[in-house]
């Protein structure tokens, strides 16, 4: 098996992208990927998307993608895996380079959700939970997310104020981010006296609904040395699991099996532990689920992630490991298909050194987490560069 690199990275500003197509804002990002790679070709293209078909009544998306992107005949796939379908994407390109199918893959991952009234949108995000057992009910994600805060305050003593520190944080990262929904900083009062959405959560816990694309190139590492004039920075990691998709089928609502059992299996590949990671882009579609997650990580210890967000571990440049330096989810924005793969452009510029504002010090191994619904799936990646 070959070892692959990210040698191009390319985003879109996220946000409510009115006056853009679904296909426009692909390409953008495709483009500005390509032009950060200095390629002249792609041979394969994978595409995260989780609903287009509702969101903008678009199916076929590889064939229409690599159309407009001015690469067809090239083979061209649509992935989809929920909320996880980005790293899905990636961990697909990921594959065809490490096996010699292919030496040059675009994988980009794009969603436009904002068309849509409250009511369609909360219908199409439905279609990643249980639909006769969970949705027939009327429960929701924010519902769901709910449920599992609830456990983790009972279980571990997971305070309200613990969970709006991981918004504090994300918001604080975020507002140093160009690319960002919502580039501004909160407070914790502001989270906490903010609308109920479900209790415990309020609206400030809770990620937004987003338009956005994101991309990368991915090569063959001796073909990155020759080609590309930025640090290399390989996947030297890469697994992806599934758990039930209904909550009343789990033992634990607070654990996040999908993710520990896709990390344990990413940590060996690449010979690493969760001490070795120096930064981090995660899920964090509520603030409950970036506390669940780091503990499932092995960053801390069953129970202590909302102690260690409250303490600031998870904060840039204070010494711990610093958790979504981009505004994860919750300040960056969420378009579920394209969020897997920005996850890769963030840690990506991260160990090159491109991060700007938000640039964690010598910062050489990095880790992305993407998941589907509340866990069903996962994906994990570990990046390194020289």
């Amino acid at each position: 098996m070959r070892e692959v690199a990210v040698i191009g990275v390319g985003m879109t500003k996220w946000g409510e992208l009115w006056e853009k197509s679904f296909r426009q804002i692909f390409v953008e990002a495709a483009l500005n990927a390509i032009d950060d790679a200095g390629v002249d070709r792609v041979d394969s293209m994978y595409v995260g998307t989780m609903s287009s078909g509702i969101f903008v009544g678009q199916e076929h998306v590889g064939a229409l993608l690599a159309d407009y992107l001015g690469l067809a005949p090239i083979p061209a796939t649509r992935v989809e895996s929920a909320c996880a379908s980005g790293g899905a994407a990636v961990r697909q390109g990921f594959i065809e380079v490490a096996s010699g199918t292919s030496e040059i893959v675009l994988v980009g991952g794009v969603e436009k959700m904002t068309d849509l009234s409250a009511g369609e949108t909360t219908y199409a995000l439905a279609t990643a939970a249980d639909q006769e057992y969970e949705v027939y009910h009327g429960i929701t994600f924010p519902g769901l997310y709910a449920l599992i805060a609830r456990a983790h305050m009972e279980q571990f003593g997971t305070t309200r104020e613990q969970m709006a520190s991981v918004a504090v944080k994300n918001h604080f990262h975020g507002h140093m981010n160009p690319n960002a929904q919502y580039p501004f900083e909160v407070t914790k009062e502001a989270v906490l006296n903010s609308s109920k959405v479900a209790d415990p959560l309020t609206l400030l816990d809770c990620s937004p609904i987003t338009d956005g694309s994101a991309a990368i190139i991915l090569c063959p590492v001796e073909l990155a040395k020759k080609i590309s004039k930025k640090p290399i920075v390989k996947i030297i990691g890469t697994a992806q699991a599934t758990d039930t998709i209904a909550l009343h089928s789990r033992k634990d609502l607070t654990w996040l099996k999908s993710t520990a059992d896709a990390a344990e299996k990413a940590y060996k590949m690449a010979e690493k532990t969760p001490k070795d990671i120096q930064v981090a882009e995660i899920h964090d579609c509520f603030t409950i689920a970036e506390i669940c997650v780091t503990e499932a990580l092995g960053f801390f210890e069953r129970g202590e992630g909302g102690k260690a967000a409250e303490e600031g571990r998870t904060t840039l440049c204070r010494g711990g490991t610093p958790v979504n330096t981009s505004g994860g989810l919750k300040s960056k924005g969420h378009p579920i298909g394209a969020t897997g793969v920005a996850q890769v452009v963030e840690i990506t510029q991260q160990l090159r050194g491109e991060a700007g504002e938000r640039q964690e010090t010598g910062a050489r191994v990095g880790l992305t987490q993407n998941m589907g619904g509340t866990g069903a799936s996962t994906v994990v990646h570990i990046l390194e560069t020289d």
